[in-house]
């Protein structure tokens, strides 16, 4: 596949102007409601899909299913991720109008991460080509692991991220609006949103070397691979406020996507001395697996609304009250110092007395 330069550039560049776009849209913090989530899940899905065209059309069918592949498996990896972002929002006692500043900066820190490791992939599967062996064997392994812990749901007051963050940076037992740092008594303090953001990143780590090596089994053309990771994490946040409160009815999403794992895993071992199996076979499979898991679930709890997780009865911080804010210093100490240091010595001869 010949990817001019121009291409990347112009891929980049539209990333760039949507994340732009969307900073703007939301730039007032406020609750994402389901029709204006539901909105934007049409308009980043329809970008995804849209890329996907254009390089059928330019590229030819094979590379056009690759992309879908590789965009499929993100896309529904990401929910599970968006469940798990979902208890962590709920354990914090996030306020909603606050989750979607965490989730930019989080998908901003995702796409970066994810390049790297993109990047360090490719480099390994050209240098040692044996490297996919492992590859598949994490993969069935991770698929395995799925369906054995498919009941089990993430607890973030057990977790190692949290303790170590509170445990090294000096941090405020209150939310104060979007800031993710303040100072107060001198000192620069983090806020609780600033560990939630270091926990969000964290989950997305845990699930791009997941969703890395999948996508490597179904193309190993890395701007399909790049793109398609992109045009999926793109999404992610309008998706958190469409399906968080639905968490309770994908029952088999996490069976489905083991099964998912499982059946790349075998692909890429296929793959490397047996039978390169089609890419629209393999599309096809991945795509039965997730419609069925998807309608399995939706009928099983046929029935059921909307249902946000439960805060605790005692959530860990608190929000911080309007005369705490007010009463906040100026977070760099040059700008105190610029404005309230003003000595007559330093007047000009117009400055008045």
């Amino acid at each position: 596949m010949n990817v001019p330069f121009w291409v990347w550039v112009a891929v980049l560049a539209t990333i760039v102007l949507m994340l732009a776009v969307d900073l703007v849209a939301h730039r007032r913090a406020h609750v994402i409601a389901v029709r204006e989530a539901a909105a934007w899940s049409v308009v980043w899905v329809a970008l995804g899909v849209g890329f996907g065209v254009l390089v059928w059309v330019v590229w030819g069918p094979e590379w056009g299913q690759q992309y879908f592949a590789g965009y499929l498996i993100e896309k529904s990896l990401a929910v599970d991720n968006v469940f798990v972002w979902a208890i962590v929002f709920s354990w914090f006692a996030v306020p909603r109008e606050l989750q979607h500043r965490v989730l930019f900066l989080g998908v901003l820190g995702a796409l970066v991460l994810r390049g790297a490791f993109i990047a360090a992939g490719a480099v390994l599967i050209e240098n040692f080509s044996w490297i996919l062996y492992l590859f598949a064997a994490f993969l069935l392994w991770t698929g395995y692991r799925m369906i054995r812990q498919r009941d089990e749901h993430v607890d973030p007051g057990r977790s190692a991220v949290l303790r170590s963050f509170r445990r090294v940076v000096p941090m405020t037992d209150a939310y104060h609006g979007p800031r993710l740092l303040v100072r107060r008594g001198g000192a620069l303090l983090a806020t609780p949103l600033l560990a939630v953001l270091v926990l969000i990143e964290v989950t997305d780590v845990v699930f791009a070397v997941d969703s890395i090596p999948a996508i490597f089994a179904v193309t190993d053309e890395v701007f399909l691979v790049f793109t398609a990771n992109a045009f999926a994490v793109l999404g992610l946040r309008a998706m958190y406020f469409l399906l968080a409160d639905l968490v309770h009815r994908f029952v088999y999403l996490k069976v489905g996507l083991a099964l998912v794992l499982v059946w790349v895993g075998i692909k890429m071992l296929l793959k490397i001395d047996v039978y390169y199996v089609p890419t629209g076979v393999s599309l096809a499979v991945i795509a039965t697996i997730l419609a069925v898991s998807v309608g399995l679930s939706l009928r099983a709890t046929r029935g059921q609304g909307r249902q946000a997780l439960a805060v605790p009865s005692e959530p860990p911080f608190r929000v911080a009250t309007d005369a705490e804010i007010t009463a906040l210093e100026p977070l760099w100490r040059r700008r105190r110092e610029a404005r309230d240091a003003v000595r007559p010595g330093d007047r000009g001869p117009d400055t008045p007395s």
